[in-house]
C-alpha cells in the first residue's frame, strides 16, 4: 500500500492518498489539486475515487476539479446532499483499490454525513489498519458537534450522534488501528487538537479526553462546552462543497491597481505582510492578516465572503499566494493588488512595543487588550487584560474607549497586528502592537493569572 498524509499547515488541514498496484483514491483534497496528481503519475496509477469523509465547512475542496482530470467517482456518505453525481456509500459498503480494501462506516456527529474509512492492505495481514477519521475523532479531541445548527439539528442531537458513532464503530476496533484525521492543532473544527497528525487508537483511549468513561449526557456536554465562534465563512464553505466550485485556474486573475484605484476602491484592502512591515507603513485603514499563520482561516474569519477585496503585498509572490489561500476557503472576489512599494498615497503606523515597554504603562490609564481566545486567556494572561477575542472583536469594540491607548497583544504577536487593523477601521488611533505577545510576557518573567476553570488551550 501506497499511503501519504498532505498536510497543510496554514488550514490545520490534513489530505491522503492511498494506493495499490495501478490504482488510488484520494481523501479530503485540498482545492489547489496538483500535488495529488503528480503523486499519481510518480506512482504511475491512476485515482479511481475521491473520498470526503463529510461536507467540509473550513475549507473549499478541490473534489470537482480533482474528478474533471482524472474520471475518478467522486464519493460520500449517503446523508450527503450533493449537486453533482456522487457515489453514496452506507454502512458496511467496501470499495477497492488495488489489493487495498476501503470498508465505510456512518459516523455522524460532526455533521449528518461523517464517515470513517478503514483502509486494509489485504496482502499484510499483519499491518495496522489505517482509519481515517475525518472530523469524527481527533488526536486529541473529537469533532464539534455545533457546527451545523443552521441546518435544523442542535449540538445536543449532534453531540449524542457523535457519542454513538465513537463507542458503537470506532471505540470497538483494536489498539494497534492507526488514527489519521483530518485536521490538526490550530483547526476551529475542534477545540484541543494535538500537535500530532497521527496516533493509534490505543493511545488515544489513554490520552483523548473525549475518550474517557463517561456517561452520554457527560459527553455531551463536555465536548459542546468551551467551542470558539463559528466563523462566519463556514457554512458558505460547505454549501459549496455541496454544489461544487470552479477549478483555480478558472478564477479571474487580480489585476494591478494604481494608487488612486485603492483611494477609490469600495472594498477591503487586505494587507498579507508581517506584522512589523504593516506597523511601519500601510494603507489607511487595511486590514493585516499575514501569510505567515493561519491566513485564509482568518480571512474568512474577519472578511466577509462576497466582499470585494485588493491585496496589498511585498511582491508578486505574495499576491499569487494570498489569491490561492483565499480561494481554499471559498473567497474568490479578490479585484486586484498593489505592491507596496508602488503606493505613493498617504500611511498609517502602528507603533510596535515589547512588552516590558507595556509593563511600564500597567499604571497608566490604558487599555490591554488580549485577543486570544477565551480558554487561552483564562489559562495565563498578563495583569489588567481585557479579553475580546479576535473573531468578535470587530463586534465588541463598543465596549473600549478609542480616545485612550490601546496595546493588544495574542499570543505571539500574529494576531494581534490584525487586531490592531480592526481598531484601526474602528477609529482607534492610539493603537500598539506588543510583539511577542503572552509568550514574550511569560519568557520575560512577569507576572501572569489564571482565571478560574482554566483549561489548557493552543493556537496561533
Amino acid at each position: 500500500m501506497q499511503f501519504k498524509q498532505f498536510y497543510l499547515g496554514c488550514l490545520a488541514h490534513a489530505s491522503y492518498y492511498i494506493g495499490s498496484e495501478d490504482e488510488a483514491a484520494i481523501v479530503d483534497p485540498q482545492r489547489d489539486v496538483q500535488q495529488y496528481l503528480t503523486e499519481a503519475k510518480a506512482n504511475n496509477q491512476k485515482i479511481k475515487y475521491i473520498i470526503e469523509t463529510h461536507s467540509h465547512a473550513d475549507f473549499v475542496s478541490g473534489h470537482i476539479e480533482l474528478a474533471e482530470k482524472t474520471g475518478a467517482e467522486i464519493v460520500f456518505g449517503q446523508k450527503a446532499t450533493t449537486q453533482f453525481p456522487t457515489l453514496k456509500v452506507n454502512d458496511g459498503d467496501e470499495l477497492t483499490i488495488g489489493k487495498v480494501k476501503l470498508k465505510f462506516l456512518e459516523t455522524p456527529g460532526h455533521t449528518p454525513d461523517g464517515i470513517t474509512i478503514l483502509a486494509k492492505n489485504t496482502e499484510d495481514a499483519n499491518e495496522p489498519v489505517k482509519m481515517l477519521t475525518g472530523d469524527t475523532l481527533f488526536v486529541g479531541d473529537v469533532g464539534r458537534p455545533d457546527l451545523v445548527g443552521s441546518r435544523g439539528f442542535t449540538a445536543e442531537q449532534m453531540g449524542a450522534l457523535l457519542y454513538d458513532s465513537i463507542h458503537e464503530k470506532i471505540l470497538p476496533l483494536p489498539d494497534e488501528t492507526e488514527i489519521y484525521p483530518a485536521h490538526g492543532a490550530g483547526s476551529l473544527c475542534g477545540k484541543s487538537l494535538s500537535k500530532e497528525t497521527w496516533s493509534t487508537l490505543g493511545l488515544q483511549r489513554k490520552m483523548n479526553y473525549a475518550l474517557q468513561p463517561m456517561s452520554k449526557e457527560e459527553f455531551i456536554k463536555i465536548v459542546a462546552a468551551d467551542q470558539p465562534e463559528v466563523p462566519a465563512y463556514f457554512p458558505k464553505s460547505a454549501a459549496k462543497n455541496l454544489q461544487g466550485v470552479a477549478a483555480l485556474e478558472d478564477l479571474p486573475k487580480p489585476k494591478e491597481f494604481s494608487t488612486e484605484g485603492i483611494e477609490n476602491f469600495d472594498g477591503v484592502v487586505l494587507d498579507v505582510r508581517n506584522g512589523l512591515d504593516f506597523g511601519a507603513k500601510h494603507i489607511p485603514n487595511a486590514i493585516n492578516i499575514g501569510l505567515g499563520g493561519q491566513f485564509a482561516s482568518w480571512a474568512g474569519t474577519v472578511v466577509e465572503v462576497g466582499t470585494p477585496i485588493v491585496i496589498a503585498a511585498a511582491n508578486q509572490e505574495q499576491v499569487d499566494e494570498a489569491f490561492m489561500r483565499l480561494a481554499r476557503v471559498g473567497i474568490e472576489t479578490v479585484k486586484g493588488f498593489i505592491l507596496m512599494k508602488d503606493y505613493t498615497g498617504e500611511t498609517n503606523k502602528i507603533e510596535q512595543v515589547s512588552v516590558a515597554d507595556v509593563k511600564e504603562k500597567l499604571t497608566d490609564d490604558i487599555q490591554f487588550v488580549d485577543v486570544r481566545r477565551p480558554a487561552e486567556h483564562a489559562n495565563g494572561h498578563a495583569p489588567k487584560t481585557i479579553n475580546l477575542p479576535l473573531d468578535i472583536l470587530a463586534k465588541e469594540v463598543g465596549k473600549l474607549n478609542p480616545d485612550e491607548p490601546t496595546y493588544v497583544l495574542c499570543q505571539g504577536g500574529y494576531r494581534s497586528s490584525l487586531g490592531t487593523s480592526i481598531l484601526e477601521n474602528a477609529g482607534f488611533r492610539k493603537i500598539y502592537n506588543v510583539t511577542g505577545g503572552t509568550k514574550a510576557w511569560t519568557d520575560a518573567g512577569f507576572d501572569t493569572e489564571v482565571s478560574a476553570g482554566a483549561a489548557c488551550a493552543n493556537s496561533k
